[in-house]
C-alpha cells in the first residue's frame, strides 16, 4: 500500500526534512529560542553584522599594503572605488563628488549583502522592507536637507513646473509632490523586491 502525498510530506515535516523557499525569510532570534524584543539579536542582525565587517575587511586589506602590482585585494578594492567614483562623477557632477563616501558606504554594504544572500542556510538582509525601507529613507532625507541647504527655498521650485500652462501648474505641482515623496516607498519596495 503506497502512502499519500500528504502523509509522507507531513512525516517529513515532522523529521525536519522538509524546507520551504520561504523560510529562509523569517526573522528569527539568533542565539536560543523565544519572542523577539525590540533588544533581541537576530539573524538580520547577524547578516548585517557580517556585510559591514566583510565591506570593511576588503576596503581595509585592499588600502593597508598599496603597489604598483596589485593583490587580489587591493584590485577589489580599487575595482569598487573606480565603478563608483566615475559612477558619481558621470551622473551627479564634479560638484557632487563629496557625496562619494556615502554613496560608496551604501553601494558596498548592499553589493555585499546581497553576495552574502548567496550562501546556502545565509539570510539576505535587503529581501527585507525594513531593512530597505531605512537605506531608502536616509537617501531621501540626505538629498531633502541638502537641496534645502543648497538651494534654501528655491528647492521647492524643483515641484513647480514653469513650463507649463498656468492653469496645470498646481495640479502638476501636487503630483510633483505626491511622486518625490513616494521615492522612499518605491526604492525600498524595489530593491527588497528584487532580492
Amino acid at each position: 500500500m503506497t502512502k499519500g502525498r500528504e502523509n509522507v510530506a507531513s512525516e517529513a515535516k515532522s523529521e525536519g526534512l522538509v524546507f520551504h523557499p520561504m523560510d529562509q525569510f523569517i526573522v528569527k532570534p539568533f542565539f536560543g529560542e523565544g519572542p523577539i524584543e525590540f533588544y533581541t539579536f537576530t539573524n538580520v542582525a547577524f547578516w548585517m553584522v557580517a556585510a559591514i565587517v566583510v565591506v570593511i575587511a576588503i576596503m581595509v586589506l585592499g588600502t593597508s599594503r598599496r603597489a604598483v602590482v596589485p593583490s587580489r585585494s587591493q584590485s577589489i578594492a580599487e575595482l569598487a572605488y573606480g565603478f563608483v567614483y566615475k559612477m558619481v562623477e558621470d551622473v551627479t557632477g564634479k560638484d557632487a563628488v563629496g557625496f562619494f563616501p556615502y554613496i560608496m558606504t551604501l553601494f558596498m554594504f548592499i553589493v555585499t549583502a546581497n553576495f552574502l544572500g548567496l550562501i546556502p542556510t545565509s539570510f539576505t538582509t535587503t529581501s527585507h522592507f525594513a531593512v530597505t525601507a531605512i537605506l531608502a529613507l536616509s537617501v531621501f532625507l540626505t538629498v531633502t536637507i541638502v537641496g534645502f541647504v543648497k538651494n534654501g527655498a528655491g528647492f521647492l521650485g524643483l515641484f513647480w513646473v514653469s513650463s507649463a500652462p498656468l492653469p496645470l501648474r498646481p495640479i502638476l505641482a501636487v503630483i510633483e509632490l505626491i511622486s518625490y515623496f513616494v521615492r522612499p516607498v518605491s526604492h525600498s519596495i524595489r530593491l527588497a523586491g528584487n532580492v
